[in-house]
């Protein structure tokens, strides 16, 4: 089984929220997949998904499930098949904590009309309203996720 894992800064607004609409995604396409998230910081260490994301992810028919946030490592990164940051920032992290991944990507190079090494914000600051943009942003990207997912599937398989 394929994992993909999606990794912001906190691991309770973004990475989460990539992470159920990936599964969802990757039901509904019949494909085999764990996804999974995590954050670049501790500071979130064991929060819940923030209440802002989980009424988003409700109110588009998303699962939220339980959710405790945890800080990425390279274990996470070298057990990932797919590695989705969702700013620059966190893809540098992310490539200097494991030198070696050939599978790091931003969210936003699987949606053909992101600008290129553009990133998703941090919805944090904001409302609801900012929520729903992130949520967009995520599924903007879904189905060239779900292609690439399909597309190593098929030659794993």
């Amino acid at each position: 089984m394929m994992t993909v894992t999606f990794v912001c800064w906190g691991n309770i607004c973004r990475s989460p929220m990539g992470a159920r609409v990936a599964q969802a995604w990757a039901d509904r396409a019949g494909l085999q997949i764990r996804a999974d998230s995590a954050g670049i910081s501790a500071e979130e260490l064991g929060n819940p998904i923030d209440r802002r994301a989980a009424k988003v992810l409700a109110r588009h028919g998303y699962p939220v499930g339980n959710h405790r946030a945890k800080q990425v490592d390279q274990r996470l990164v070298n057990d990932s098949d797919l590695v989705l940051a969702f700013e620059p920032l966190h893809l540098d992290r992310l490539r200097r904590l494991v030198p070696e991944a050939d599978h790091l990507n931003l969210v936003t190079d699987f949606d053909p009309d992101a600008a290129t090494g553009s990133g998703i914000a941090d919805p944090w600051y904001g409302t609801v309203d900012d929520f729903i943009e992130t949520l967009a942003a995520i599924e903007a990207a879904m189905p060239g996720i779900i292609e690439a997912v399909r597309g190593t599937s098929m030659l794993r398989g």
